[in-house]
């Protein structure tokens, strides 16, 4: 189980980020990162992480989906293909004196492995998880049961009837795609689309398994351990690899992606690791001072609280928070204090404020 970074924090950006941030955070980073200046161990992973990064936020579509579903709403709609397509990495590359995208994007899905007669990754699926604040705090180890799928059984994951896999599309022969080339203005384009004959498998749709339809994977309920680590945040997607769809043709499996929700807290209020409490104290307690029990999310703790404290006042436990999910220590716990002033008093508490007023005003 992995865990992919933030989109916004990959490219260094704010959420409400215009796409003009977007393209000058990634400029700034693919010369940083460009495998033909950096020849560091990771900076051909690095430069895939801000690449997939910046072709998601500067697509308005694919941005939205990401804004609501986190990782999950990416994989489980997009291929790599359809998320670098529509991207104009050319004109940054040339900007920037790297030449076009074609070296990189056969780094990115690995040159012959496009072709569609080849094996090819299962996909990806989707798993919603609601979870307490206390879970968030300190994490979470349980069995689900997810609408899975497996190898179907007839064709052995090829996808084909037995006895056919030899066979190929007329159309395409067997590549599963078409390519159509032109020439603009002295630079050859070419566009890479699914067979249509064939619907991209590469062999005559006769041929499919009546099974799996062609899939190569038939449903099934899975049981899987999940751990959800103690610090988590509201809609963060965790990758369980390796438990999505089976790959057709042998391909490896898709992944999981657990989107987690964390719900709200009838006492507490979150704001990323620190916890917000408001309590309400009466005037006398206020005035003179007093010690009183707060609820923590790790039993109570004791607060002092000093005289002439005012409403609005706010007090920090330090330690007291969530878990930093991506290092050590915690946040804290703020304490919000709201003086309460009485709307019901008998004759006698009445004739005391009034006294006490009186009192104070002569002073």
């Amino acid at each position: 189980m992995s865990n992919k970074r933030d989109y916004y924090e990959v490219l260094g950006v704010p959420k409400d980020g215009s796409k003009q941030d977007m393209k000058k955070a990634y400029r700034k980073l693919a010369l940083k990162y460009h495998p033909d200046r950096n020849k560091s161990p990771d900076s051909e992973e690095k430069f895939k992480e801000i690449s997939e990064a910046y072709a998601v936020l500067s697509d308005n579509e694919k941005r939205n989906q990401y804004d609501q579903y986190g990782h999950a709403g990416i994989n489980g709609k997009y291929n790599w293909e359809d998320i670098y397509r529509s991207t104009d990495f050319a004109s940054i590359f040339r900007d920037i004196g790297f030449g076009g995208f074609g070296s990189v994007f056969d780094m990115f899905f690995g040159g012959n492995t496009r072709r569609r007669n080849g094996p090819r990754k299962g996909g990806d699926l989707r798993y919603d998880i609601e979870i307490t604040l206390e879970n968030a705090a300190f994490g979470l180890e349980k069995e689900i049961e997810i609408q899975g799928f497996d190898v179907c059984e007839t064709c052995h994951g090829i996808g084909m009837k037995p006895g056919t896999s030899s066979q190929k599309c007329p159309k395409c022969n067997g590549a599963g795609e078409i390519q159509h080339s032109r020439n603009l203005g002295g630079m050859y384009f070419t566009q890479v689309q699914p067979c249509r004959e064939c619907g991209g498998r590469g062999f005559p749709s006769k041929n499919l398994c009546q099974r799996c339809k062609g899939s190569g994977s038939t449903q099934g309920r899975h049981k899987i351990n999940l751990k959800v680590p103690g610090g988590i945040e509201d809609g963060y997607s965790l990758r369980l690899s390796s438990e999505g769809k089976p790959g057709l043709k042998g391909g490896p499996k898709g992944d999981l992606y657990v989107v987690v929700h964390v719900k709200p807290h009838k006492l507490f209020e979150r704001r990323r690791d620190d916890i917000l409490y408001e309590i309400k104290i009466s005037f006398p307690q206020a005035a003179l001072g007093t010690k009183i029990n707060v609820p923590t999310l790790y039993g109570e703790a004791k607060l002092k609280i000093p005289s002439g404290t005012q409403s609005g006042t706010v007090f920090r436990l330090k330690g007291k928070g969530l878990p930093h999910l991506r290092g050590w220590g915690k946040g804290n716990q703020y304490i919000n204090i709201v003086v309460r002033t009485p709307t019901e008093m008998t004759s006698r508490q009445k004739k005391l404020l009034k006294d006490l007023a009186k009192e104070m005003e002569e002073k």
